[in-house]
């Protein structure tokens, strides 16, 4: 696969779905840009394109809680990838270890 073959938005973006290779737990989902998904190859570390601000981020920077890259697939459309990583530490902002630790009701929303 050639990166040129992935679907980036008008943005520059594609949608990157994080989980955990060993339990296949989702983790998070981010966005990268060509730039981070290289790094990302370079460095077997997570690195996403923060929208918010703008920047790069490679995952675990500050925190300490990297995400050691084990695999990354893409989809059927080229549209979105899926990290399989060895999560260090949790993955969410808030300390959960996933980011998908809240549940909407199934009979009906409140």
């Amino acid at each position: 696969m050639n990166l040129d073959e992935l679907k980036f938005d008008d943005r520059g973006l594609i949608p990157a779905i994080a989980q955990d290779a060993e339990t296949r737990e989702v983790l998070m989902l981010a966005y990268m840009n060509r730039e981070s998904l290289e790094i990302t190859l370079e460095k077997k570390k997570a690195c996403y394109f923060s929208r918010s601000r703008q920047k790069l981020w490679l995952k675990g920077e500050t925190s300490g809680h990297f995400q050691h890259i084990t695999s990354i697939k893409y989809d059927c459309d080229a549209d979105t990838l899926l990290l399989e990583v060895e999560q260090q530490g949790s993955a969410c902002h808030t300390g959960n270890y996933s980011c998908f630790y809240r549940a909407l009701p199934l009979d009906g929303v409140s």
